[in-house]
């Protein structure tokens, strides 16, 4: 299963993509964003899925990042 990092633009958008993914069930955890990585609003969410995750994605997803070893690749930003 691959890990993500989701970050967003507000926290009302992490909520709720939250409760999409839970409706969907996809694991899904809102953190703090890690230093590594920027938001605009401070929190992420923590996403482990086999699928396409950029189908999940809507207009309050700013960034999605890969995880892969500790280490993140971005795979899509909303400009």
């Amino acid at each position: 299963m691959k890990s993500y990092m989701v970050l967003f633009f507000t926290h009302s958008g992490a909520i709720k993509f939250q409760r999409k993914l839970k409706g969907l069930n996809v694991s899904c955890k809102l953190m703090p964003v890690p230093r590594a990585l920027s938001s605009n609003c401070g929190i992420g969410a923590r996403v482990s899925h086999d699928g396409d995750i950029l189908i999940l994605t809507d207009n309050e997803v700013e960034k999605v990042y890969e995880i892969r070893d500790n280490d993140y690749r971005e795979i899509f930003h909303q400009s």
